[in-house]
């Protein structure tokens, strides 16, 4: 008796298959969108069944959920090393988690090597092909990744912004006026807004510029041969806009729960395109027009065609789609600047 009592008091417990009552209790928290109390059970049964699958993916995702992305990724990493679990489902997992972190070039590598070792079965390989060439265009060309190269860039580079002809030259010159009063050089600021041909990713570093600094006066702007007037102060921050919100309101409701990687991709375009037109808005489609568009494109990447089902679950018009579909193209056709 005082044995017993003193393993209840250790609280060391003894009955069989506890790994899995934890298992199911967190996967039932899960269910519920309780991850906290999830993650609870789940690396308790991880301690006492560490190599067990679904107990890793659960935790997975529910330090996805919750916005532990470092653990995720850890985790996630983890399992493919030692190859647990369903392989092309674990790196699916681990590929979300870096989307997710804005870590393309960790996608590149590691989609790169596996193809090159053979280890993506025959029925994938166009599917992460498609992922490799999307993770590409993201890493070569995301703002995030132009804005961390000005940082590690030293040279101070001096001139007249409409003298200059050169991308990389215009760029630079461009990220010295943010850390300068871009009053002193208003005028070639307003006349390379002004100008249709000068590159819109510029044009947007310069409005933010100028909405940083509260510059007050009037610019005009002329992008995508559509003109507006604005004042910089009174601008929202990108993903603040109304437009952009309602789209992406409606893609997660359509596919986030669905599918949270094509989710992902599909937010990274619009980030990135939602960047180059800053400020104006998309054309005057409807917004679910435009949320059924970029799903399309980025299936597309994934060479998935399945454009009937889209207008189906979107509920729209076929002529709107099609030329929203259209704008977005046209607009992954335009390069940033390199540096």
């Amino acid at each position: 008796m005082k044995k017993r009592e003193q393993e209840k008091k250790d609280n060391i417990i003894f009955f069989p298959d506890l790994d899995k009552r934890l298992l199911q209790k967190g996967l039932d928290a899960i269910q519920e969108k309780r991850f906290k109390e999830a993650i609870s059970y789940l690396e308790e049964a991880k301690d006492r069944n560490p190599f067990h699958s679904d107990i890793n993916i659960g935790l997975i995702l529910s330090y996805f959920e919750l916005g532990l992305l470092d653990q995720a990724k850890y985790l996630a990493k983890e399992m493919l090393k030692e190859g647990q679990g369903d392989y092309i489902y674990v790196l699916d997992l681990y590929i979300m988690i870096l989307v997710q972190l804005h870590e393309y070039e960790e996608i590149v590598t590691t989609i790169e090597v596996l193809l090159e070792d053979h280890q993506i079965p025959a029925n994938k390989i166009e599917h992460f092909s498609k992922m490799l060439t999307f993770s590409r265009r993201m890493s070569d060309s995301s703002p995030l990744k132009e804005k961390d190269d000005l940082r590690e860039e030293p040279e101070d580079i001096e001139g007249n912004l409409m003298e200059i002809d050169d991308p990389q030259e215009q760029m630079l010159l461009i990220a010295n006026m943010s850390s300068r009063n871009i009053r002193a050089f208003i005028e070639e600021v307003k006349q390379f807004l002004r100008e249709e041909e000068k590159n819109p990713f510029l044009k947007t570093m310069l409005i933010n510029i100028l909405r940083e600094q509260e510059y007050e006066q009037e610019v005009e702007i002329h992008k995508f041969n559509r003109t507006i007037a604005v004042n910089p102060t009174a601008l929202k921050d990108i993903k603040e806009q109304e437009q952009y919100k309602k789209i992406i309101t409606l893609l997660i409701d359509y596919v986030e729960s669905n599918d949270p990687v094509l989710f992902e991709n599909i937010k990274m375009l619009m980030d990135r395109q939602f960047f180059l037109i800053y400020p104006l808005k998309l054309e005057d489609y409807s917004e679910k027009s435009w949320a059924a568009a970029y799903h399309a494109v980025v299936n597309g990447y994934f060479g998935q065609e399945d454009t009937q089902e889209i207008l189906a679950l979107y509920e729209v018009n076929e002529h709107d789609f099609e030329q929203a579909k259209a704008f977005i193209y046209q607009l992954e056709q335009i390069s940033y600047p390199n540096i």
